[in-house]
């Protein structure tokens, strides 16, 4: 019996069909088709466990995370996606911030948090500023945009000393530069002599500036206005205290500047007009400062001065009689010309040297101011404002 070819088909031969390969290889292979892909494809992650997560990590709407954290985990489990572990993560943060908030509510700590927030927001340039304080700024009082200020020992050098504050009105809008540097002006000049008693301790280097709100600041409740006794110069600063007032003066130092202040705010009441052009209004004012020479001669008298200071305070009574007389001439001058005699008369015994030995006897400054002897037009004597840093911009 012939032998069988191994190679030949045991049936009738049959031509493969499109999708089949003969051979001794086993099943046939499925071709790509459209749609399929060589590798399997991982699960999206879910969007709402990111979210939980993302705001579980900052606690800043802990509740809105909790939430989306259950959604995230109801959604994996019907899509079968991924972020079953960011959603969990999420609601669990989410929870703990949740009752932080509600402790923080319980507290009032919320409302000390936003105090501190306003307080940050203003740069805390003037926040803290109290009457008394000296202090330092990176640009010096003549910078106009102030975003820090630093308080340091009066004893040492520093860029100004606060003298005043207050509170402007509590608008809603913003009243502008303008307003700010009319209010400053108008609130901090009176206060100087409240704060320097012994006005020859303000000598003609030191001038008024000021620290107010901005148009930023205002919008997180900034109202407050710091006064400031600064240096004219650029760049210079001052040493030491400037304040005289009840808090650092003894009693006999008190009665002996206000006797004295009564007449220095007559002095700078002069006239504008020259008495060759307005006699009777200089006459009237020589007559106010003879009045106010009067008071304070009674008022010197009528207290007891320590040993070492009662001769020289005697001798600065004879020459405040001496200046009384040449003023009371001076306000019935017949012309210009006797006046201006009497009127410099006047000045000089007001600036004899037993002022500076009574002051020198009371411990008080010894310097004459130098525009101590009024020029006719000067006002109020008055510098301008200054406007520094956060305080035109503070």
């Amino acid at each position: 019996m012939p032998s069988q070819d191994p190679h030949q088909a045991q049936g009738p031969y049959q031509a493969p069909g499109p999708y089949q390969m003969p051979g001794p290889y086993g099943s046939p292979y499925q071709p790509w088709g459209q749609g399929y892909s060589p590798f399997n494809r991982p699960a999206p992650v879910n969007g709402l466990a990111i979210a939980a997560l993302v705001l579980g990590l900052l606690c800043f709407v802990p509740a809105v995370g909790l939430v989306l954290g259950v959604l995230a985990l109801v959604q994996i489990r019907r899509k079968g996606e991924r972020g079953k572990g960011m959603a969990i993560a999420g609601s669990v943060l989410s929870s703990v911030g949740l009752a932080l908030w509600v402790l923080v509510l319980a507290t009032g700590g919320a409302g000390d948090f936003w105090e501190g927030f306003k307080e940050g927001a203003r740069g805390s340039a003037n926040a803290n500023l109290t009457k008394g304080q000296c202090i330092d700024m990176p640009g010096g009082l003549a910078e106009k945009d102030v975003f820090d200020v630093d308080e340091v020992p009066c004893s040492g050098r520093h860029d100004g000393e606060v003298f005043h504050t207050f509170e402007m009105g509590d608008g809603s809008t913003y009243p502008g530069e303008s307003a700010v540097d009319d209010a400053a002006e108008y609130a901090c000049y009176p206060h100087v002599n409240d704060y320097v008693m012994d006005s020859w301790a303000m000598t003609d280097d030191i001038d008024v500036y000021y620290i107010g709100p901005t148009a930023d600041t205002w919008d997180f409740g900034d109202r407050l206005v710091a006064c400031i006794l600064g240096h004219t110069d650029e760049g210079k600063t001052l040493t030491g205290s400037l304040r005289s007032d009840a808090t650092t003066l003894d009693g006999d130092q008190l009665a002996f500047l206000k006797a004295g202040n009564a007449v220095d705010d007559v002095l700078t009441e002069e006239p504008e007009a020259f008495p060759e052009d307005d006699l009777k209004v200089n006459q009237d004012w020589a007559g106010d400062v003879r009045d106010s020479l009067a008071t304070q001669i009674a008022a010197l008298r009528g207290h007891t001065w320590p040993a070492g200071a009662q001769a020289p305070v005697d001798a600065y009574l004879k020459d405040l009689e001496s200046a009384r007389a040449e003023w009371t001439k001076a306000a019935s001058a017949a012309d210009s010309d006797t006046f201006y005699v009497h009127y410099g008369n006047g000045w000089d015994h007001l600036e004899a040297d037993s002022a500076v030995d009574a002051r020198r006897a009371l411990r008080l400054a010894t310097t004459p101011p130098d525009d101590s002897a009024g020029d006719s037009g000067d006002g109020d004597g008055s510098g301008d404002t200054g406007s520094t840093g956060g305080g035109l911009d503070v």
